[in-house]
């Protein structure tokens, strides 16, 4: 922390020591793709792990692998911190189909998560296809009670940050289900959030707020290409039957932990900056780009200053969170655990956008801090790095509360990152090596920066 620099002497210092940053990350850089282990680690993590969803066998192998592989880094500390989490199992291969008499139009489904299962023979009642929230709404209970509610509102293409796409058509999926249930529908089936055409069905969470147990509706995700079937089928046939059947279960909380790796400051150990990504993942690919990227990348930051030799000032600290997926009980957790120990963080930067090329940052951070960063847009400008902008950071770091802090987010190019996520395509060959190494290049120069100046 610079206490007591004017912003105007701080840019003065930077401006001398500029040449050695750019030569700081250049070797970051050359070091990541040379020596780095981040593409090795994910290949383990995807394919000999697997899948990781909060409360499963596979998470708790990802636990052990990732601990493991920190302790084999040399670091100061590496341990566990235990966190209860839900364990919600999908059960057996769902079924959907369009009911139109003698012939039926099979669907691709995949229950989302957290719903609860259909009746053991399955759900077959009249769809109805809404847009959106608000006309399921209009529709009011006469219209929606008994039925099955058919959200079919697209990624806006026209968006060029896909980011913004997802955000303007996921309350669907987070809300339809408990939304649809209070007007009385019986079940809820809602397109796939994916900018493509496939036959892919996107899982994600629903959520049912205070909805008592025995009155939530099962939810279930169809892919595009269906959900287009669906929506043409229906204006042929308005009092088809949809029937569907899943047998989810939701088991309840069981112990799991964070893994967490750190490296002592020699200035300021008490102050911390941490990076980090979610470990879990959905079960219906292995999750290599949502999250174990932002996981091996974290993980990562801390072996190049390892491999290169920098010493910081500040304790840097990997957290491999669990439990983004189905409830954050991961960032909740350790955020309590730093207040109970009296921690203090200045600075916390998260991975959870896919292991695509970086383009840059995202930052939650007050003007005098921003124009710092400012500053170091030139360094990172060899590496077509260009994007520095004020914004969302990361779910997991999201709960991290300090009397002052800098939160940021990973930028990867997210052109293709939403034909992956949530998806049984999540998997470690539609990695790229080199741009999974760029990403961890990037997230370890922007930490070098602010553990060499501090924040304002």
């Amino acid at each position: 922390m610079k206490y007591g620099l004017s912003l105007a002497l701080l840019l003065a210092i930077q401006s001398l020591t500029a040449q050695t940053d750019a030569e700081m990350l250049d070797r970051i850089h050359k070091t990541a793709l040379t020596q780095g282990h981040c593409y090795q680690w994910l290949d383990d993590l995807s394919n000999k792990v697997g899948a990781r969803l909060s409360g499963s066998e596979g998470a708790a192998k990802g636990v052990k692998y990732t601990q493991e592989q920190l302790n084999q880094l040399g670091l100061d500390k590496v341990y566990l911190q235990e966190v209860l989490v839900p364990k919600w199992e999908r059960g057996e291969k769902e079924v959907a189909y369009l009911n139109l008499g003698k012939k039926r139009l099979d669907l691709s489904i995949c229950a989302l998560g957290m719903s609860v299962a259909t009746p053991k023979n399955g759900l077959e009642a009249q769809a109805i296809e809404v847009k959106s929230l608000d006309e399921l709404k209009a529709l009011g209970a006469d219209k929606v009670k008994g039925k099955i509610i058919f959200f079919n509102r697209p990624m806006d293409p026209e968006q060029i940050e896909t980011f913004r796409a997802y955000g303007g058509c996921v309350d669907q999926r987070s809300s339809g289900a408990r939304e649809a249930g209070k007007l009385g529908a019986v079940g809820v089936i809602v397109r796939s959030m994916n900018l493509r055409l496939d036959d892919l069905p996107h899982t994600g969470m629903t959520n049912y707020g205070d909805t008592p147990e025995n009155q939530r509706i099962p939810a279930a995700a169809v892919s595009t290409l269906d959900a287009n079937a669906l929506s043409e089928a229906l204006k042929s046939n308005p009092n088809a039957t949809l029937f569907f059947r899943q047998s989810c279960v939701n088991k309840g909380e069981v112990l799991s932990y964070n893994v967490i790796g750190e490296i002592t400051g020699t200035e300021y150990p008490n102050q911390i900056m941490v990076v980090g990504g979610h470990l879990d993942s959905w079960d219906l690919g292995d999750g290599s780009h949502d999250d174990g990227a932002g996981c091996v990348q974290s993980m990562e930051v801390l072996e190049l200053f390892k491999k290169i030799g920098y010493k910081p000032k500040h304790t840097i600290r990997a957290v491999l969170f669990m439990n983004e997926e189905n409830g954050v009980k991961g960032g909740l957790q350790y955020e309590a655990e730093a207040q109970r120990k009296g921690e203090h963080h200045i600075f916390a930067l998260e991975s959870d956008a896919g292991g695509f090329a970086p383009r840059g940052f995202s930052f939650e951070i007050d003007d005098a801090n921003f124009g710092q960063v400012g500053l170091w847009k030139p360094l990172f400008e060899p590496y077509l790095i260009h994007l520095f902008r004020k914004g969302h950071s990361g779910v997991d770091i999201g709960p991290l509360k300090s009397p002052k802090i800098v939160k940021a987010g990973l930028q990867p190019d997210s052109q293709r990152y939403f034909d992956h996520h949530h998806a049984a395509n999540d998997t470690f060959d539609a990695v790229n090596k080199r741009e999974l190494e760029l990403g961890a290049a990037a997230m370890t120069s922007l930490i070098y920066l602010f553990d060499k100046y501090g924040i304002l």
